[in-house]
């Protein structure tokens, strides 16, 4: 009996009193990752439960629909765009031609381009070149009912020689007075820089009264330079062609022809 509770005094102090709370330990450490586990599951966001409405009929139609709108919206854009280019463009480009002396346009001295001094300079005759012939031709639109002629067929000029001619305008209509306006172009195209215009009834309208005729002089030279360039050496004839048309003022006050 002695013996026994001796062994089982030692039993006690060494392994059974520490093996409990060994296997407890070990128990925790086991049970954490699972408890860690099953928290983080738990926490994880749950996925959207609402499910994607499809399109009802009506709101096809009305995307249908905005889609025609705003197609339509675009295209009058462009049309409306397309009409505007168009009607400024006409007085754009002729004013860039009268400029430039582009598209057969004579080049007026009113524009700017040249000093006094060096107007001055070109108006001198160049004795010992060819003289050039300059005939004239005029026409109106079919809505303007005047006679418009020339009063010469043509004229022999030096170039740096001022030159005056004169075209006859008459209103046939027995109604009413009527303004019209004139555009006007060289031929052939190329002389254009080079035919210069002092002073001419198609820098402004003209107003006739019903059954008025009137004259209408054109004052010009051609620019020296022309002897100077190449390509006009084979060019002794020039012609200036004028074409009158109906005009009338709209409600902003701006003057426009009729077609």
């Amino acid at each position: 009996m002695n013996s026994i509770s001796l062994l089982g005094r030692n039993l006690a102090r060494t392994g059974l009193r520490t093996q409990a709370p060994l296997t407890t330990t070990t128990q925790c450490a086991r049970s954490l990752p699972r408890n860690f586990f099953r928290r983080s599951m738990q926490t994880r966001p749950q996925p959207n439960q609402q499910q994607t409405r499809m399109p009802t009929q009506e709101d096809l139609r009305a995307q249908f629909k905005n889609k025609n709108r705003n197609t339509l919206y675009y295209t009058l854009s462009i049309i409306l765009g397309t009409v505007a280019l168009s009607y400024g463009s006409v007085p754009f480009y002729k004013m860039i031609c009268q400029q430039m002396g582009w598209g057969g346009q004579p080049i007026s001295i009113h524009s700017g381009q040249y000093e006094e001094d060096d107007i001055a300079s070109r108006l001198i005759p160049i004795t010992d070149s060819r003289r050039l012939r300059i005939t004239f031709a005029g026409s109106t639109s079919d809505v303007l009912p005047w006679k418009f002629t020339p009063q010469q067929r043509e004229v022999r000029v030096l170039p740096g020689e001022t030159a005056l001619a004169f075209y006859t305008a008459t209103n046939l209509s027995k109604e009413e007075d009527i303004i019209g306006v004139a555009t006007y172009s060289v031929t052939p195209g190329q002389v254009a820089p080079y035919f210069s215009k002092i002073q001419c009834f198609c820098f402004e309208e003209q107003r006739l009264n019903k059954g008025e005729t009137v004259d209408m002089p054109v004052f010009f030279y051609i620019d020296p330079e022309f002897l100077r360039d190449p390509n006009m050496s084979k060019i002794d004839t020039i012609t200036l062609n004028y074409t009158f048309f109906k005009a009338k003022y709209d409600k902003d006050g701006h003057l426009s022809p009729v077609a």
